[in-house]
């Protein structure tokens, strides 16, 4: 299903993401509550469980929405951490989920039921914090694709721009859209609001998008890619 032509037009990541970082990577943590607010026991869970893959990473780089959805902003996602993976950087999302109060009708469900998730080799890149935000503006695009239109998405499936340039912040890499799969690096969270899964995006050069055609493709062309983190500079494997 090459459904993210209906999100992403030729030239459209020109714009550049628009979440911008509201504290310093030492700064970064869960908003803290307010009088009268619910406490952010969504959040905290998250949290928690990327503590466990990433231990002593208690402030991660994170990258906070400074205008909120419900306020009229345009970027639904509250925030999104990067944990350092090493090799790599490590995105989660928060906002897909009920990361505050509950409010959905299925108790057994957090929200949309996944957070989104990205892991970006480390290169020598011409702006490394050009490339981090550029993430965060692509992840913001794809939760406002899920509030907007209700497109739920689901591990192994593709989402296929139609573009030719890259999906870098200087639009050079040779990847040009995505594919979905369970993040097998954190595990499926229960917290108080109710189930958590963690999908990630992959990226994926023009070519291999357009041997996709069902769940079943998408499964065969990430074991033949054997990893998911995203390189820039990597080769197509079709």
């Amino acid at each position: 299903m090459g459904i993210f032509d209906k999100l992403f037009k030729k030239g459209e990541l020109k714009e550049g993401p628009k979440s911008e970082p509201t504290t310093t990577p030492e700064q970064a943590k869960a908003p803290e509550p307010q009088a009268e607010e619910a406490e952010a026991v969504g959040w905290d869970a998250i949290e928690k469980e990327f503590l466990r893959v990433y231990p002593g990473q208690t402030n991660p780089k994170h990258y906070g929405t400074i205008i909120k959805w419900i306020m009229g902003g345009d970027d639904p996602l509250d925030g999104i951490s990067v944990y350092d993976g090493g090799d790599f950087w490590h995105f989660v999302s928060f906002g897909l989920t009920e990361i505050y109060e509950k409010e959905c009708e299925d108790p057994d469900i957090s929200g949309y039921g996944y957070e989104l998730t990205f892991k970006l080799k480390k290169n020598q890149f011409e702006d490394e914090e050009a490339e981090i935000r550029c993430i965060c503006g692509i992840l913001q695009m794809v939760a406002r694709m899920v509030f907007k239109n209700g497109d739920v998405f689901q591990p192994f499936e593709y989402l296929y721009t139609g573009q030719t340039e890259g999906i870098d912040a200087y639009r050079k890499s040779n990847l040009t859209g995505f594919i979905t799969i369970k993040d097998p690096t954190v595990e499926t969270i229960d917290t108080p609001n109710g189930k958590v899964e963690f999908l990630e995006l992959i990226g994926m050069t023009d070519a291999e998008l357009k041997t996709l055609s069902d769940r079943a493709s998408v499964e065969a062309l990430y074991n033949k890619l054997q990893s998911d983190v995203t390189d820039y500079h990597r080769e197509s494997v079709v």
